[in-house]
């Protein structure tokens, strides 16, 4: 089983890989509240793994934002673009020596549930994690966010904390360019 340490940088890869650079489709902003966010890696003995997201208008829009300078300097391509029944990004991009090709297709309505899910290629990827791998993320809308929980608020499992606006503690746990 892949540990914490390894799975956390994987799954933010994931959902970096989805989403779109500032030139790019914006996607819908999610309603305000605490969300729960469930991925899942087809064909893979890794159990799923289940956060909490508090958010808000202006840390959705912060987070896009502060994440499309990483897209722009670590993908060459990075192309979102609408579809009948919500988006599809196409995306390659260079972490670490490693080149991640991905397809993602994002359903849902951003207000009570989303879904998204990353089919992905990677040319080296780490030791014991396979090269190729579809993961989906669900989403679902719980309510509001708890009293002792502010925008950007993410409960990881085994009850590690972190909030998306101290972007030096994320980037701490992603591979270098």
């Amino acid at each position: 089983m892949m540990r914490a340490s390894v799975w956390f940088p994987l799954a933010a890869l994931t959902l970096l890989s989805w989403l779109p650079a500032a030139s790019a489709v914006e996607l819908p902003t999610r309603k305000s509240g605490l969300w729960e966010l469930k991925m899942l890696r087809e064909g893979s003995p890794t159990p799923e793994m289940t956060m909490q997201q508090c958010t808000d208008e202006t840390t959705d829009k912060q987070m896009t934002a502060n994440f499309s300078p990483m897209a722009k300097q670590n993908c060459s391509k990075n192309d979102t673009q609408p579809t009948a029944t919500g988006y599809v990004t196409d995306s390659v991009c260079s972490f670490g020596g490693s080149t991640l090709t991905s397809h993602s297709e994002i359903t849902g309505d951003f207000n009570s549930a989303y879904a998204v899910k990353v089919v992905s290629h990677s040319d080296k990827p780490p030791a014991g994690v396979p090269g190729d791998s579809t993961v989906t993320l669900q989403a679902k809308w719980l309510g509001d966010c708890g009293k002792d929980q502010r925008p950007g608020d993410i409960v990881m499992p085994g009850g590690f904390r972190l909030n998306i606006k101290d972007m030096e503690k994320v980037k701490g746990l992603l591979p270098s360019k």
